[in-house]
C-alpha cells in the first residue's frame, strides 16, 4: 500500500544510480523467517475463527432453515497445492499523455509475462524481481484480464462458494477501468463487473435461482448506498453466531438480465463520488462495493459433487429427498486510489478525502500484514473497510486480487509499496467454504401446493365421479326400460303369431270341407288341377321362401350371439373405465359410445321385429292364395305346423336370452355400486394420508420451536460466561496498562542516560589521535581507485558513454557489488556519519580526500542523505568547493551535491546556503572535465526546482553552464543540456498553469542559439535534451517571435518528423498544432 507521506522527487530523480544491493531485501527475508516460526501458535486462532458454522435466522423466516455449509475446496487443478491462497495479478497500464511529455522519467518497470515476473528498476545498477500468479502487459485485453482473475471466482461462486474479486493500486493507474468499465460504444472494453454478471445470468435459471445486487460506496468512513443516495451511513451488522458481516439497511434488486444490471451499475456509477487532481482527472474519492448474492438449487446431476454424500442427505416421511441449495456472494470491490498530498495537489475538501482514503487502505494493509504474518491479533475493526472485506481475507471466500501501477519511475516509491501489499496478500490462505443448505422452506410451499392440487383434484373427481354415477344410474334404468318394453312386444307378438296360426287351422279345417264338397265337381276341376300344377311350383318357391325365412331367423340368432359378445365387451369397457377414472373426458367418450351401441341394438331389434311382420303379412298373402290351392294345402300343412313348432321353440330361445341379459346388466350394476364404493374408500385413505401429512408438518414446526428455545439458552449462557469473564479481563488489562506507563517511563530514563553516554563518547573521539586511527581503518575499507566512487553517480547514469559503462559493468562482478554496499552500511554502522563529516575539516589532505569519498558515497544513498544534511555536511562540503583548490576534493564534493540536489528540500537549501554560486565559480577555476560534468550535473538538478529559477541567474549558474559547454567534452554537453531542459521545462510548466507569464529568461542569455547550433550532436542524449528544451521553450507564446527569427522552428518541424522519441515527436507536434503564430508561420511557408 502506497503511503501519502514522503519525500517529494525532482524532476530527475530517475537519472540517479544508488548502488546494487538493497537493505530492504535483507530485512524482508529475516520478517519471513520470524513469521514462519510463529505459524504454529497462529493457525490454530485463525483455524477456530475460519470455522464457524453459519446458521440462518428463525425470526427472519416463517420456517426455519438448517444450515448445513461444509468446508470443502472448490474444484482446482491437482497441482494447485494452495487451492484457498489468495491469488494476485499485476497489470501495468500504458503511458498517460503527462508522462509521454515527461521524457525525464523513463520506465521503471519491465514484465516478463511468460514468466510471470516482473522487474523493478530502481536504477541501472539496482533491479529486483517479483514474481506474481499472473502478469499483463500493457496489451492485455479486458477479456483476457477477466478470464484469468475473476472467472475462476465467479465460476466457484456458481458452484455455492464466497468469492471477492478487488482493484487495489495508486490513482490513476486504471483500477475502475479495469472493473468498472461499462463498454458501451465498444463491447471487448467491458470491464469485469459486467463480465462477471453476464456469465452469473447465463448460468442461472430465472424460475428456480435468483440473482440479487448491492452497489455501495465507503466514503470518509461512511457506508453510503449508490442505488439510493438517500440513504447514508448505513450501518453494519455482524451475525452473532455466524460472524459473517451483512449491511441489511442497503438496496437489494433482483436482477432480471444484463440490460437491467447495465442501467443500475450506470445509476450507481453516476452517483460514485469523483474528483479532478494533478493524477487523474476522474479520481474516485470513495471505495465501490458490488455485492451479488446467488441463490441457486441443486439439480439432481449437480447433487454428485455436492457436499451432502449419500449418508448426509435427508428425506421426507415419504422418502423424497429434500432439495438443496447454495447460498453464495460475490464481491467486487473497486478502491479508491492511494495518493500522496504533494503529488495529487489536494486542499481543502479533498484533503480530507484523501485521509479518509488513505487512512482505511492503511488498516487494510495493516491486516494484510497481520495475515501474512500468522499474527495472533488481526485488526479487522480498525475501519469499515477491513470489516466488510472480513471473509474476503483470512475467512471463506475464494478471492483473487488485481493490482494495478504505472511504468514511469517518477511514482517509484508509490509502485514499489503497491508490489510489496500484492506480494504480502500472496501469502493468506483462506479456508474456503461450499455454501449448502436443505431448502426446507422451498420443501413446504412444494407440499403444501401439491395438498392443495390433490384437494382439488379429489373434489373434482369426486363430483366427477356423483355425475358418472348418476348418468350411468340413468342409463342403465333406461336400459331396462328399453329392454322390458322390447320383452313386452315380443311376448305380443308370439301371441299374435299363435291366434293368427289357431285362426289358420280353423281356416285350413273349413277348406278340407269345402274341398270334399267340391271332389264331386273333380272332373270340372281339372282345368283347375293345371292351375295347382302352376300354384304347386309357387308351393315350392313359398318352401324356399320358408327355408329363407329360416336363414334370416338364424341370423337372428347369431346377432344376438354378436350381442352377447358386444355386452361381453361392454363389460370389459366398463373395467376400463373403472381404471381410469381419473381421465374423466375418455370416460365421457366411452360412455357416449357406449350409449351409441346400445342406440344401434335397439335400432337393429326393432328392424329385426319389422321384417318378421312383414314377413307374416307375406306369410299370411301366400296362406290366402293357398286356400285356392286345395289340393296342395293338404300337403304343406304338415310343414307349416312343422315350421310353427320350430318358430315357437326359437321365440322360447329368444325370450330365454332377454332374461339372461337382463341378468347380466344387474350384475354389472352391482359390480359398479361396488367399484363406486371402493373408490369413496380411496378417497376417504388419501384424506388419512393429507391428515398425516399436516401432522407431520406440525410436529416439524413444534421440534424447530423447541430446538430455537435449546439455541437461545445455550447463547444466554455463553452470554453469561463471557460477561463473568469480562471483568477479570478487564482488570488484567488496566494491570497491563499500568505497566506499560511504568515501562514507558523507564525507557525514557534509559534513553536519557544514553544519550548523555553517547554525548561523552562523541567528545571524546574527537581527539586527533582516535581521529587519525579511524582515518588507517578507513584507508583498508574504501576503495582506493577514484572510478569506483565514480561509478556510484547515480544522476550520470543516462549520459556516461555507453562503451565505457558496459565495459566497466562487464568487469565488475555482482558480489563486489553487495560486498561495497555492506562496506558502506558497515562503515555507517561502526564510525557514524557525524565523526566521517567531522573528517571533512581535518588538516591533512589525505584525510579530507577519503572522507569526502566516503560522503559522495552515503550521498548516493537516499535513506543516508538526510543524516547527511542534519549533521553538517552540506555546509562542509560547500566549504571544501570554496576553499579547496585540490582537484581531486572539488570533482568529489561538486559529485556529493550533486546528488543531494536530487532532493527538493536540499535544493532550497544549496541555494540559500551560496551553493549555486560556489558551483559556478568552481566551473570557472578548474578545467578538468570530471569535475566540470560533476558541476554542471549539480547545477543541472538546481535546474529542475522552478522556484530557484530567479537565483541561479542572479548567482550566474545558468552562464556558467554555457560556459562549461565551450569545453568541448560530450559527458559535459549532456548535462549543460538537460540542465537547460529542466529549467525550460519547468517555464513551460508555470506557463501552462497560469502563473508565469511573459519571455522566457533563457532568451535573454543566448540559450537558444546554442540550442539550434548544437542540437544535431552526435551524442543521443544530448540530442534528446535539446529537443525537449527547444520543444518547452516554444510552448510558452511569449517565445515564438524569438524562435521564428532565430530559425529555430524549422528545427521543431524537424524534430515532429525525425525526432528518434516517439513521445518528443508527439510533444513537437502538439506544441506546433496549439500555437497560432506557428501555424500562421507554416501556412505562409
Amino acid at each position: 500500500m502506497a503511503s501519502s507521506s514522503g519525500r517529494p522527487s525532482s524532476s530527475h530523480r530517475n537519472e540517479r544510480l544508488p548502488p546494487h544491493s538493497s537493505s530492504t531485501t535483507t530485512t524482508n527475508n529475516n520478517n519471513n523467517n520470524n513469521a514462519s516460526a510463529r505459524n504454529s501458535s497462529a493457525n490454530g486462532q485463525l483455524q477456530q475463527q475460519n470455522t464457524r458454522t453459519k446458521m440462518g435466522s428463525a425470526n427472519n423466516t416463517r420456517r426455519s432453515v438448517t444450515p448445513t455449509s461444509r468446508t470443502r475446496s472448490p474444484p482446482q487443478d491437482n497441482n494447485d497445492p494452495e487451492p484457498g491462497r489468495v491469488r494476485v495479478a499485476i497489470r501495468v497500464r500504458p503511458r498517460n499523455a503527462q508522462e509521454l511529455s515527461d521524457a525525464d522519467y523513463a520506465d521503471c518497470v519491465e514484465v516478463q509475462p511468460e514468466l510471470k515476473k516482473l522487474k523493478l528498476r530502481k536504477n541501472n545498477w539496482n533491479s529486483e524481481f517479483y514474481k506474481f500468479d499472473e502478469i499483463f502487459a500493457e496489451s492485455a485485453s479486458q477479456k483476457r484480464i477477466y478470464e484469468t482473475v475473476a472467472k475462476p471466482v465467479v465460476e466457484s461462486v456458481l458452484n455455492g462458494y464466497n468469492g471477492t474479486v478487488m482493484a487495489y493500486g495508486q490513482t490513476g493507474t486504471g483500477k475502475t477501468y479495469t472493473l468498472g468499465r461499462l463498454g458501451k460504444d465498444d463491447v471487448s472494453e467491458r470491464g469485469i463487473m459486467v463480465r462477471a454478471l453476464e456469465d452469473i445470468i447465463v448460468n442461472t435459471t430465472p424460475t428456480s435461482d435468483s440473482v440479487e445486487m448491492s452497489f455501495l460506496q465507503l466514503y470518509m468512513e461512511s457506508i453510503q448506498d449508490l442505488l439510493a443516495p438517500e440513504k447514508i451511513n448505513i450501518p453494519i451488522v455482524e451475525d452473532a453466531k455466524t460472524g459473517e458481516v451483512s449491511v441489511p439497511g442497503a438496496t437489494v434488486v433482483k436482477i432480471q438480465d444484463l440490460d437491467h444490471f447495465l442501467q443500475l451499475l450506470q445509476i450507481g456509477e453516476a452517483n460514485r463520488l469523483a474528483a479532478n487532481t494533478k493524477l487523474n482527472t476522474e479520481s474516485s474519492r470513495s471505495h465501490a462495493i458490488l455485492m451479488v448474492n446467488i441463490r441457486k438449487s441443486v439439480k439432481n446431476d449437480e447433487k454428485t459433487g455436492s457436499a451432502f454424500q449419500e449418508k448426509d442427505s435427508k428425506t421426507d416421511k415419504h422418502g423424497n429427498q429434500i432439495p438443496i441449495v447454495r447460498k453464495s456472494k460475490l464481491l467486487i470491490v473497486d478502491l479508491a486510489g492511494s495518493e500522496r498530498i504533494d503529488k495529487s495537489g489536494s486542499e481543502g475538501r479533498l484533503l480530507e478525502e484523501a485521509k479518509f482514503i488513505n487512512l482505511s487502505l492503511t488498516s487494510l494493509g495493516k491486516c494484510i500484514n497481520a495475515l501474512a504474518e500468522n499474527s495472533p491479533h488481526i485488526p479487522t475493526r480498525d475501519s469499515k473497510l477491513t470489516r466488510l472485506l472480513r471473509d474476503s481475507f483470512g475467512g471463506s471466500a475464494r478471492t483473487s486480487l488485481i493490482i494495478t501501477i504505472g511504468p514511469s519511475s517518477r511514482h517509484y516509491p508509490e509502485t514499489t509499496s503497491t508490489i510489496m501489499f500484492g506480494q504480502r496478500a500472496m501469502k493468506i490462505v483462506n479456508t474456503v467454504k461450499l455454501r449448502e443448505e436443505f431448502d426446507y422452506e422451498n420443501l413446504c410451499r412444494k407440499l403444501e401446493t401439491q395438498v392443495e392440487h390433490l384437494t382439488v383434484e379429489v373434489d373434482r373427481q369426486q363430483k366427477f365421479r356423483a355425475t358418472d354415477q348418476m348418468a350411468m344410474e340413468k342409463k342403465l334404468r333406461e336400459c331396462q326400460k328399453s329392454f322390458t318394453e322390447a320383452e313386452r312386444s315380443t311376448v305380443a307378438r308370439s301371441e299374435f303369431l299363435e291366434k293368427e296360426n289357431s285362426r289358420l287351422v280353423s281356416d285350413i279345417e273349413n277348406m278340407l270341407e269345402e274341398l270334399n264338397c267340391q271332389k264331386q265337381h273333380s272332373n270340372s276341376m281339372k282345368n283347375e288341377i293345371l292351375k295347382l300344377e302352376s300354384d304347386l311350383k309357387n308351393s315350392k318357391l313359398l318352401e324356399k321362401e320358408n327355408g329363407h325365412l329360416k336363414l334370416e331367423l338364424e341370423n337372428v340368432l347369431k346377432d344376438f350371439n354378436r350381442e352377447k359378445s358386444h355386452y361381453k365387451y361392454l363389460q370389459d369397457e366398463v373395467a376400463r373405465l373403472e381404471m381410469s377414472l381419473k381421465h374423466s373426458k375418455q370416460q365421457q367418450l366411452e360412455n357416449s359410445s357406449y350409449q351409441k351401441v346400445l342406440a344401434e341394438n335397439t335400432q337393429m331389434y326393432e328392424k329385426k321385429i319389422t321384417d318378421l311382420m312383414k314377413q307374416l303379412q307375406d306369410e299370411r298373402a301366400r296362406s290366402e292364395s293357398a286356400e285356392q290351392q286345395l289340393e296342395l294345402m293338404k300337403e304343406q300343412l304338415t310343414g307349416l305346423q312343422e315350421l310353427l313348432q320350430l318358430h315357437q321353440k326359437e321365440t322360447s330361445t329368444y325370450q330365454k336370452e332377454i332374461s339372461d341379459t337382463a341378468l347380466m346388466y344387474e350384475a354389472k350394476i352391482a359390480q359398479l355400486e361396488q367399484q363406486l364404493k371402493d373408490e369413496h374408500a380411496r378417497v376417504d385413505n388419501m384424506k388419512e394420508q393429507l391428515h398425516a401429512i399436516e401432522e407431520q408438518f406440525t410436529d416439524h414446526e413444534t421440534s424447530m420451536k423447541i430446538q430455537r428455545e435449546k439455541e437461545i439458552d445455550a447463547l444466554g449462557s455463553r452470554l453469561e460466561e463471557m460477561h463473568q469473564l469480562y471483568e477479570p479481563t478487564q482488570k488484567e488489562l488496566q494491570t497491563l496498562k499500568t505497566e506499560y506507563q511504568v515501562l514507558l517511563s523507564e525507557k525514557r530514563e534509559l534513553h536519557d542516560e544514553l544519550h548523555n553516554v553517547r554525548q561523552t563518547l562523541l567528545i571524546e573521539e574527537k581527539q586527533r589521535k582516535a581521529a587519525e586511527n579511524e582515518l588507517f581503518n578507513l584507508k583498508k575499507l574504501v576503495p582506493e581507485s577514484e572510478d569506483s566512487f565514480e561509478e556510484k553517480k547515480s544522476y550520470m547514469k543516462q549520459y556516461t558513454p555507453s562503451r565505457s559503462f558496459n565495459m566497466h559493468r562487464s568487469t565488475e562482478s555482482r558480489e563486489r557489488i553487495f560486498a561495497h554496499q555492506n562496506t558502506m552500511s558497515k562503515i555507517i554502522e561502526e564510525v557514524g556519519v557525524q565523526k566521517i563529516i567531522s573528517l571533512l575539516s581535518s588538516v591533512d589532505l589525505d584525510v579530507q580526500i577519503h572522507a569526502v569519498k566516503v560522503v559522495a558515497n552515503l550521498a548516493a544513498e537516499d535513506s543516508n542523505q538526510e543524516k547527511i544534511v542534519q549533521e553538517g555536511g552540506l555546509d562542509a562540503l560547500l566549504m571544501l568547493l570554496q576553499s579547496s583548490q585540490n582537484a581531486t576534493i572539488l570533482r568529489v564534493a561538486s559529485g556529493a551535491i550533486a546528488n543531494l540536489a536530487m532532493n527538493e528540500v536540499n535544493q532550497a537549501l544549496i541555494s540559500s546556503k551560496g551553493g549555486a554560486q560556489l558551483l559556478a565559480n568552481t566551473a570557472v577555476k578548474t578545467d578538468d572535465a570530471q569535475t566540470l560534468r560533476m558541476v554542471a550535473g549539480a547545477i543541472a538538478n538546481l535546474c529542475g526546482n522552478e522556484k530557484l529559477h530567479v537565483k541561479l541567474r542572479e548567482d550566474g549558474a545558468v552562464k556558467a553552464l554555457l560556459e562549461m559547454a565551450r569545453s568541448g567534452n560530450i559527458e559535459v554537453i549532456a548535462q549543460v543540456a538537460r540542465g537547460l531542459a529542466n529549467f525550460a521545462k519547468c517555464e513551460s510548466r508555470g506557463t501552462i498553469q497560469g502563473h508565469r507569464k511573459g519571455r522566457s529568461t533563457l532568451m535573454e542569455d543566448g540559450v537558444l542559439r546554442w540550442l539550434i547550433t548544437n542540437s544535431n550532436s552526435a551524442s543521443s542524449s544530448t540530442r534528446r535534451h535539446i529537443e525537449l528544451a527547444l520543444c518547452h521553450l516554444a510552448q510558452n507564446e511569449g517565445n515564438a517571435r524569438d524562435i521564428v527569427s532565430s530559425g529555430a522552428l524549422d528545427e521543431i518541424i524537424r524534430i515532429s518528423n525525425e525526432s528518434s522519441r516517439e513521445d518528443i515527436r508527439n510533444l513537437a507536434k502538439k506544441t506546433l498544432k496549439l500555437s497560432p503564430t506557428f501555424q500562421a508561420q507554416i501556412r505562409a511557408q
